[in-house]
């Protein structure tokens, strides 16, 4: 699957130091520009050395300016032909009518993004998990907290050994409860959280498969997963909060309960007959 160059500068924003986040930002908002500026033309407009530019490229796994900008025209070629710009942003001054089609543009984005990071084999992977384990416990904390009880509430309408809990000491002692035939489905946009990256270290050290489904390719609690799923959406200035975030852990949760569905089929069926019936008088 062709990955957008500028998701993957997204991705690793968080493994970047303050002068490489001052590049990384230039370029995001003129990606076009860039292809046509020397490195010293890049470290001029971001208002630092050329090292700072040099760092950022190794940083994203290059060898060195040339080759960023080539893997850079190339995804533009082949990637989205329309690269969101900083117009895009939502701003103070916009009307309703501005604020609303931002808003749609950001969340279309999200499943845009999130759909560009899929890695078909850890998907693959993630799913020979679940399907193979004997509990599958959805954690997560915050806003997360609400993605997790929703892809556990969606799973369980067509497969009884999946569990979640709200409460953060509950899921604390249900990841240090867990064991090799266990799967943990951790939901969490920055990776950084405390109470996350413990409950990712209590079920890694518990044996438990653990499938982390976050913003960025490398955090604390990517540190302790066995799998990484990426979402993609930006939060930042007024959108701080936003639905985009939820919105692309939701379009993975989706992926992976038709394919769930799909690979179980004749279970599945029985088993949301059986709860479609449960609920059919409420």
């Amino acid at each position: 699957m062709q990955e957008d160059y500028l998701t993957k500068i997204r991705s690793a924003y968080n493994q970047f130091t303050r002068a490489e986040k001052r590049v990384a930002d230039f370029i995001l908002e003129n990606p076009k520009k860039v292809l046509f500026m020397s490195i010293s033309d890049l470290a001029e407009a971001c208002d630092v050395g050329d090292t700072s530019v040099f760092r950022f490229c190794k940083t994203m796994n290059m060898k060195g300016y040339q080759e960023f900008k080539m893997t850079l025209s190339l995804s533009m070629r082949s990637g989205r032909e329309e690269i969101p710009e900083t117009e895009e942003r939502i701003r103070l001054e916009d009307d309703i009518s501005d604020l609303a089609k931002k808003v749609l543009t950001e969340n279309i984005s999200a499943i845009q993004e999130t759909y560009s990071l899929l890695d078909l084999k850890q998907v693959t992977l993630a799913m020979d998990a679940i399907s193979r384990a004997k509990r599958v416990i959805f954690f997560g904390v915050g806003a997360s907290m609400l993605t997790a009880m929703k892809a556990m509430n969606k799973f369980l309408r067509v497969e009884p050994k999946v569990y979640c809990s709200e409460v953060a000491n509950v899921q604390l002692m249900m990841a240090s409860m867990m064991g090799p035939e266990d799967a943990a489905v951790i939901f969490s946009y920055s990776g950084a959280t405390k109470d996350i990256v413990e409950i990712a270290r209590l079920a890694k050290g518990s044996g438990a498969k653990v499938i982390a489904i976050t913003r960025f390719t490398k955090s604390e609690l990517t540190e302790y997963a066995d799998l990484i799923l990426l979402s993609g959406a930006n939060e930042g200035g007024l959108q701080s909060g936003s639905t985009s975030a939820e919105i692309s852990q939701l379009f993975l949760v989706d992926i992976m309960y038709s394919e769930y569905y799909r690979r179980h089929y004749r279970s599945c069926m029985e088993n949301h007959e059986k709860t479609e019936r449960a609920l059919a008088d409420k």
